[in-house]
């Protein structure tokens, strides 16, 4: 299987593509780099410029904030997670950091290809909405689970 297909067959599974055609896709694929990290490197850290998401093809990440009292995980992610998308889409400063747990392959997403495909999908822009606010729900909820174990401050 080409390594091409191999990413298309990947960006069918994501959710977030799931509305997209394969045609698309393909184009997606072709315009997008396939990078690698090792285990315990850095595919981006918080408060650096987003110009890309990732879309993980394989391997595991952690998503953690930097806090004054030390780290905080929020999410391990893995095949077929979309990663970095806040950045590109809010023009912020990244919100958190992507540490690769296991070796690492992912297609980085530029930001203008992006902007093309959520344009011409509407209904991508809606699946990452649920997806944004899904994330914030369970962020919400966390964060009163930890109040509620630790007391007020």
């Amino acid at each position: 299987m080409s390594l091409l297909k191999n990413e298309v067959d990947i960006l069918k599974r994501v959710p977030l593509f799931s509305g997209v055609d394969s045609s698309k896709l393909k184009l997606l694929a072709f315009t997008s780099q396939v990078v690698r990290f090792k285990a315990k490197e850095m595919v981006f850290e918080q408060g650096q410029a987003g110009d890309s998401a990732y879309v993980i093809l394989s391997g595991k990440a952690r998503v953690f904030v930097t806090t004054p009292s030390g780290p905080i995980d929020l999410a391990e992610v893995g095949e077929t997670d979309f990663v970095g998308e806040i950045a590109i889409l809010c023009d912020v400063p990244r919100t958190a950091s992507v540490e690769a747990t296991t070796d690492l392959t992912a297609l980085r997403v530029d930001k203008d290809c992006f902007a093309e495909l959520l344009t011409t999908f509407p209904a991508m822009g809606i699946a990452m909405l649920r997806e944004l606010g899904f994330r914030l729900s369970r962020t919400t909820a966390e964060l009163v689970a930890s109040e509620e174990r630790n007391g007020p401050h």
